[in-house]
């Protein structure tokens, strides 16, 4: 595979413990010891009142993750193309629709049935960021953040364009939950670009390997990073946070996983 790379000009960070990006980074860089808390999803204040009312707790963390990065980046949200990679959507809008399919009165709701699409989170962005550039949307189960790692870096270095990576997984209800067992909400956004600019954080060089995943030894981060797909970030978020160059392989295909080399630019 080509080596593909871009520079990080901003990330956003939410999951259980982790409420932003430079507190999380404190944590992930080891100058604090991390403690898991049920992750807060915000309220869109994007999003028009009607919009607002019908989003589920995907598009709550896709936006929250979102706009943070752009905002760190110091790029208008409006203007990016974005890659949305989630292992599978809203899983308590999947718990409703299931519970009416399975009662007397199925009648579905329009707003059940408008979210239950994987694409919903990219929707309801490029209403609340005004953004039209396309959005390319991935799922591959377990090995989704690093399909949509290698959708947006492909982007980045084909067409020469900043790319928004935004990868989201929620947790499901019970009975649901029983068969797919996320934990918590874990949102991570980085917006990634053609070029080196004075601001940028990182350079990310990605290419496939069949070495081994990495691990985390704190083994509350390790939990968060085995159970959640779009955790399978965590290990390059630490290194991003520590400000170290390095390599790291992240979760991929059961032959192939993904190894990004890193290298600090401040």
């Amino acid at each position: 595979m080509t080596r593909l790379t871009a520079y990080v000009e901003g990330i956003g960070l939410l999951g259980p413990g982790l409420n932003d990006w430079p507190s999380g980074a404190v944590l992930l860089a080891g100058a604090s010891p991390y403690v898991p808390q049920a992750t807060v999803l915000p309220t869109p204040a994007a999003l028009p009142p009607a919009e607002r009312r019908r989003t589920g707790a995907i598009v709550k963390l896709a936006l929250a993750v979102g706009f943070e990065a752009t905002s760190r980046a110091g790029m208008s949200p409006a203007t990016l193309h974005s890659v949305f990679a989630s292992s599978g959507g809203d899983g308590h809008n999947c718990h409703e629709i299931c519970q009416t399919l399975a009662s007397n009165d199925r009648q579905l709701s329009p707003t059940r049935f408008h979210n239950s699409v994987h694409n919903a989170a990219a929707g309801y962005w490029s209403i609340a960021a005004g953004a039209t550039p396309s959005s390319n949307v991935v799922c591959a189960y377990d090995a989704s953040f690093s399909a949509g790692l290698l959708e947006a870096l492909t982007q980045v270095v084909v067409d020469r364009t900043a790319v928004l990576l935004l990868a989201c997984d929620v947790s499901y209800p019970e009975p649901l939950h029983a068969k797919r067992s996320i934990p918590d909400a874990f949102g991570v956004a980085l917006v990634l670009a053609p070029e080196r600019r004075e601001s940028s954080l990182a350079c990310l060089t990605a290419t496939l390997t069949d070495a081994p995943a990495d691990r985390i030894a704190d083994p509350l981060l390790e939990a968060a990073r085995s159970s959640i797909p779009a955790a399978r970030s965590l290990p390059m978020l630490r290194m991003l946070a520590r400000r170290e160059p390095g390599r790291v392989v992240i979760d991929y295909l059961d032959v192939q996983r993904v190894a990004v080399e890193v290298s600090a630019c401040r």
